[in-house]
């Protein structure tokens, strides 16, 4: 069961336990180069992220920024750390979220006008607590990151908002070391309703990121604990999307585009099952339709697999390969290129969706 947690906005999206699990990345343009941002942007967004936050280290960032919310649609959240006036800036020019860290805003009358910017544009805040960048007094007072020190500085940075009358929150937590993020996420999961943004951050390069994140995040969601999430991955944004996108999909959290259901092949097959996932993965990654297809090398276990998809083949010999539409047997395939079979297929599928 999803931990239950007040409903914050973030632009056009809502974000909580009354919604939907959101998925988010992070540009890596300099914001300075708009068209390259905006590009990134609307990149991340065809791959499926519901917001996308965007690095603003100076003036001449927040600047840019403005003319990039006016390009594209979707919720743009400002990342800001030390400099509170970045964070002002970009509440000003249309700034969806603020991503933060109260305590290396400076003084609480920084806070405060941090906070008076985000209430006069409606703009949410994200705490954004990090194993590497604690503060100096909770690394001395608990030698190193914790998940207790990790707690106290979450729950000190709320408190900070609270008494300014600012509760369109979202908190996290992230750490590198999976077991510390976790045991800190679990924490604050314990302390407060505010919906949680969770990550394994600086997870590393596609295939180790991914496998941390997959852990983590996976382990989190499964206990209901998290609102919207990121994959940080050493590697082409929407690549973390895709992650994202396909650990929700796992869990069954979200049904989206295609779901395939394939056998790693082995000498049983009787087509390449290999290079037509591949293919069909390629093909077919814009669509957002949810659609499952079993693509099975041979008669073991793609019959089984086959009765519980949308569209299920089964390797047979000769290149007499059975196909299967929701579940029932529908005819033999002759087809030697049975990429072009499924893709026929797909497209008739999507055409009764429409």
């Amino acid at each position: 069961m999803r931990r239950i947690t007040k409903q914050i906005n973030v632009g056009k999206v809502k974000v909580g336990s009354d919604y939907p699990i959101t998925v988010q990345s992070m540009t890596n343009t300099l914001t300075t180069d708009i068209e390259a941002t905006v590009k990134q942007i609307k990149s991340l967004e065809e791959a499926g992220a519901d917001l996308v936050r965007v690095s603003c280290p100076d003036k001449e960032s927040t600047k840019s920024l403005k003319k990039i919310i006016s390009q594209v649609t979707i919720p743009i959240i400002a990342d800001i750390h030390f400099h509170y006036k970045r964070a002002i800036e970009a509440a000003d020019v249309g700034a969806a979220c603020l991503r933060i860290n109260p305590g290396n805003i400076g003084t609480q009358d920084r806070v405060a006008e941090v906070v008076e910017a985000a209430k006069n544009n409606n703009c949410s805040i994200r705490i954004g607590v990090n194993a590497g960048s604690l503060e100096k007094n909770l690394l001395k007072k608990y030698s190193k990151p914790t998940s207790e020190a990790m707690l106290e500085s979450a729950l000190a940075n709320i408190h900070s908002l609270e008494k300014l009358n600012f509760f369109n929150t979202k908190v996290s937590v992230k750490a590198s070391d999976i077991d510390l993020a976790i045991d800190s996420y679990r924490l604050l999961a314990k302390k407060t309703d505010y919906p949680l943004h969770l990550g394994i951050t600086e997870a590393g390069g596609e295939f180790s990121g991914t496998v941390k994140s997959s852990i983590g995040l996976g382990i989190l969601l499964s206990e209901g604990i998290g609102d919207t999430l990121r994959v940080s991955l050493s590697d082409d944004p929407v690549k973390e999307i895709k992650v994202g996108i396909e650990i929700l999909k796992a869990l069954n959290i979200r049904k989206t585009g295609l779901n395939i259901i394939s056998c790693p092949s082995c000498a049983r097959q009787q087509f390449d099952v290999i290079d037509t996932v591949k293919q069909i993965e390629s093909k077919f990654s814009w669509v957002k339709d949810p659609i499952n297809i079993s693509i099975l090398g041979c008669v073991v276990n793609g019959p089984g697999e086959a009765m519980h998809t949308n569209i299920g083949v089964t390797g047979g010999g000769n290149n007499n390969h059975q196909i299967y539409i929701d579940g029932k047997k529908k005819f033999v395939s002759k087809n030697k290129n049975l990429v072009d079979e499924i893709s026929n297929l797909i497209k008739e599928k999507l055409n009764q969706n429409d």
